[in-house]
């Protein structure tokens, strides 16, 4: 089986290998066929966690959907092992700074809060005020400090990156251009006009697993007939293909019924069909891991997308978010509850599994078990960790 031209590391870095057994990892990287899942620690252990924070979830990470950060507004979020804060200017450019004041570092806006309109930047504590720029305005008190240079005080840039529609931030500020790290996924996106899309619609979870857990389950259906009866009513279990394209994603297709025009309770749409879709893509879903932390389901005439933040070994808050095309969102009378009712339904199914699996590993005698024929989207995903944990000696 061919896999996807990606690596979570960064080329060039020296990152050691994770806390993990080695034996183990090798086992998770064999062959299609012999391979196990991850090691439990993988899952479970608060060091496995903390590499991963440093190594994987410090390189380009997605932080939202443009729209949540509008004209002159901020918005805060958690990256890795800090803080990021977003701010647009009144022109429309987006930025990203460290979310530290330049003074005792306290966070300029806490950590999941934004707000939509902000003339300047204020620290909460002492009040020290930046521009959208990131330039300092002002500091108390340090107006007649001999020596004291505001502008040696500008806010600390992060890396950005606005991606049809979603927002990336690289806070180590060595990954590799963002062109690179989604490769060929543009070209699986681009007939969905994304950034143009409206976002109505954002649910918050806190599901009690690990983030691995949920992406190895939105990789596969093979447990779809036991857990989604509403998902099977409109889309076949077994239909579909993974898709190999280089890129730093992972991802395929499910059909639609005939008798369904989209994924909702009974398969209706109350939206259209994008303009842009080819005959493939107007009758099916395309489901996509953009890695570490970005889930994205493509629909006819919706996409909905998932963003995973890992609070713990065994908590992960995914917030998610469901945009349609402007025409649809802003028509009067409009009711995105067709889309958002199948999914949070589907999405409870889901974390309530995952949450099983999470409790299940944590048995004395759990052993990571084998991948069935029809899990090879798993199987591109834990190769993609296996060689990640396995860490890269030398630069170059």
């Amino acid at each position: 089986m061919a896999l996807p031209s990606a690596s979570l590391l960064t080329p060039g870095r020296v990152v050691p290998p994770a806390p993990l057994p080695a034996a183990e990892v090798a086992r998770a990287g064999a062959p299609f066929g012999q391979s196990t899942m991850l090691p439990r620690a993988a899952y479970q252990d608060d060091l496995v966690l903390a590499w991963e924070r440093e190594h994987l979830l410090d390189g380009w990470v997605c932080v939202g959907r443009s729209t949540e950060i509008p004209a002159t507004g901020m918005r805060a979020e958690s990256i890795g092992r800090s803080g990021v804060l977003l701010v647009r200017d009144p022109d429309g450019t987006l930025r990203a700074f460290e979310n530290a004041c330049r003074h005792r570092g306290h966070e300029l806006l806490p950590c999941g809060s934004g707000s939509s309109k902000s003339r300047a930047i204020v620290c909460p504590y002492h009040a020290w005020s930046y521009r959208h720029d990131g330039s300092m305005i002002g500091a108390p008190g340090f107006r007649d400090m001999p020596g004291f240079d505001p502008s040696t005080y500008s806010l600390k840039p992060v890396r950005s990156q606005e991606w049809h529609g979603w927002v990336f931030v690289d806070v180590s500020g060595q990954a590799p251009d963002f062109d690179g790290h989604v490769g060929q996924l543009k070209d699986v996106v681009e007939r969905y006009d994304a950034a143009s899309l409206v976002t109505p619609v954002i649910h918050e979870y806190d599901v009690e697993a690990n983030w691995k857990v949920i992406i190895e389950n939105y990789q596969e259906c093979y447990h779809c007939p036991s857990i989604h009866p509403e998902l099977c009513r409109v889309s076949p279990p077994d239909s579909g293909d993974n898709i190999e394209l280089e890129g730093n994603w992972i991802g395929g297709n499910m059909d639609l019924r005939t008798s369904a025009a989209t994924m909702s309770l009974d398969g209706h749409s109350e939206g259209t069909v994008m303009a842009r879709l080819d005959e493939v893509e107007s009758r099916s879903v395309m489901y996509i891991a953009v890695m570490p932390n970005l889930l994205i389901s493509l629909h006819p005439d919706y996409i909905m997308s998932h963003l995973l933040t890992p609070i713990s070994p065994d908590r992960t808050r995914i917030r998610c978010s469901w945009a349609f095309p402007p025409e649809v969102a802003e028509r009067e009378g409009f009711d995105p509850s067709y889309a958002v009712d199948f999914w949070d339904l589907t999405n409870r199914q889901d974390w309530s599994a995952c949450e099983a699996v999470q409790r299940g590993m944590k048995t004395p005698g759990y052993e990571p078990g084998p991948l069935a024929p029809s899990e090879d989207g798993v199987y591109h995903f834990t190769q993609l960790m296996a060689r990640a944990y396995q860490g890269s000696g030398h630069a170059g």
